[in-house]
């Protein structure tokens, strides 16, 4: 687990263990995690022993909110800059609802690396 020091959250990754792609996952895991460290998150890996699934990404405040899905590869193969463009997004959005205050003060961040 790769650790930003930081009060901001952390960026999730769930996957199973049983995927076919080696490819798909390490797409997903690299761009999470570059994504975590330009704007000092957390990062972690959570494996599951089921069959191939799709791979989530979620982002969780560290006030204790339930974890928030912010991307998902659907079974297939992108590019680093599409997942993170993806992602970014995402968050960007979530950052003008009012239980995210540490996404609203990335939001100009967020919008610097789209």
């Amino acid at each position: 687990m790769f650790t930003a020091n930081s009060n901001s959250g952390k960026l999730i990754v769930y996957a199973s263990t049983g995927l076919q792609s080696r490819s798909r996952f390490e797409s997903v895991q690299q761009a999470a995690k570059e994504t975590a460290e330009r704007l000092k998150l957390d990062f972690e890996i959570v494996r599951f022993k089921r069959s191939a699934l799709p791979i989530y990404v979620y982002y969780e405040e560290n006030t204790g909110g339930e974890p928030i899905p912010i991307y998902c590869d659907e079974g297939k193969i992108s590019g680093l800059e599409e997942i993170c463009s993806s992602m970014r997004s995402m968050m960007f959005v979530l950052s003008f609802h009012p239980k995210h205050p540490s996404l609203a003060q990335m939001r100009n961040e967020l919008l610097r690396l789209s």
